[in-house]
């Protein structure tokens, strides 16, 4: 991770966001995941936009959130396409925009993601960003 691989470097937040192995330190994570993620590592992209989501380790900023997802999302990380769908679903970082959580909920369903497919047949359950079916 010293060396500057941006797998090991994710690792290595995740280990400190875990408390695997090191005790549980939020700003340890969000480094090594904000040098992963610099290098283009989605998946640190995806923990880093989770953590300035929650206000672990950085300061709550759910507009920085919303970047570091759609990084990730852009580059078809399913988790990243999710957590978007959800910021434009109820207005988190974003100005709320229904039709716009479905696009993202449905390019994550489309590659499988349960949790996307769950929340885009919510949206034509209820007929929201959708029309109702």
């Amino acid at each position: 991770a010293d060396q500057g691989d941006a797998f090991a470097q994710f690792n290595l937040g995740l280990l400190y966001a875990n408390a695997t192995g090191v005790d549980q330190d939020y700003a340890e994570a969000a480094r090594w995941y904000r040098l992963a993620a610099n290098q283009g590592n989605v998946n640190a992209q995806v923990g880093l936009g989770l953590c300035y989501e929650a206000g672990m380790g950085v300061d709550q900023d759910a507009a920085e959130a919303v970047v570091w997802y759609l990084m990730a999302a852009n580059e078809g990380n399913a988790d990243a396409q999710v957590s978007l769908g959800y910021c434009y679903e109820v207005g988190t970082g974003v100005n709320q925009n229904h039709a716009e959580a479905a696009r993202w909920y449905r390019v994550g369903a489309n590659q499988g993601d349960a949790d996307a497919q769950y929340s885009l047949g919510i949206r034509y359950e209820i007929g929201t960003g959708v029309d109702q079916d």
